[in-house]
């Protein structure tokens, strides 16, 4: 048994049960639309478990991640943007980041198949042009076998908050100079909704949910624009330990929160 899932035989039983009573009560009209999730720990789970490799850690965190789109799926939650990997991880050693390279190629091949079957028609943001051509080809793959589906996931790969606004206001002001707008005339035509409709994915609804695991409370650049307005789960677990439990446990924060939008 994979050790993200090691738990003694009687616990099983009772979180199983507690599962059940916490959708019980879980009100499925206040459930997020739109759910950010930052897969965060991996490196440290594989130290606190005595992993041989952090590639161990990193399958066995794609494997819950796999789990986890199903958990949703079982739900009304038609949104769902995954943080993979950031920009900053790239600067990490090679001998860190390659072996997470290849189990992110690992997780594109298997994705079609296991997104199809939930649903999800598959996306990926972010700066591939920083990132390893085999991963962006299988990325490209996984992209083209799940065109359909109701649901959309989105994997945030070489990915960075301030980078995508950064982008998004660079192609405004060059739409706006192809359009022949005056330099002087293009401060006018900027606002909000001018620079979200150039983001990386315009047509989806800002995040209602954002989690974190790992126990860190923050966003270090996630999804900044979208997120404004979210509500935040930071869970203390890592992410390959992350449970269905601690997931109906956020939804069922988010579901009692008297959301004010900033007022």
């Amino acid at each position: 048994m994979e050790q993200a899932a090691r738990k003694p035989r009687l616990t099983v039983p009772l979180y199983r049960l507690y599962e059940r009573r916490l959708l019980r009560h879980l009100d499925l009209r206040r459930l997020p639309r739109h759910i950010g999730i930052i897969l965060d720990g991996h490196r440290r789970y594989a130290r606190a478990e005595g992993l041989d490799t952090y590639t161990d850690s990193y399958r066995s965190g794609m494997r819950r991640f796999e789990e986890f789109l199903g958990w949703a799926a079982e739900l009304p939650i038609p949104l769902i943007t995954a943080w993979v990997l950031s920009t900053e991880n790239l600067d990490r050693p090679a001998e860190q980041i390659e072996p997470y390279f290849d189990t992110l190629r690992e997780m594109f091949e298997r994705v079609p198949a296991h997104a199809g079957r939930l649903g999800y028609q598959l996306n990926v943001i972010g700066s591939r042009d920083l990132l390893p051509a085999r991963l962006v080809s299988s990325a490209k793959q996984a992209i083209e076998a799940t065109k359909s589906g109701s649901r959309q996931l989105t994997i945030a790969m070489g990915y960075g908050g301030r980078q995508e606004i950064v982008d998004a206001c660079r192609d405004l002001v060059e739409g706006m100079a192809a359009r022949g707008v005056s330099a002087d005339d293009m401060a006018k035509h900027v606002d909000a909704q001018a620079i979200a409709a150039h983001l990386y994915e315009p047509d989806q609804p800002d995040a209602d949910l954002v989690i974190r695991t790992s126990g860190e409370s923050r966003l270090s650049g996630f999804l900044l624009w979208q997120a404004a307005y979210a509500e935040y789960a930071f869970v203390d677990v890592y992410w390959p330990a992350f449970r269905r439990v601690d997931f109906i446990r956020a939804l069922r924060d988010y579901s009692a929160a008297d959301r004010r939008f900033g007022r």
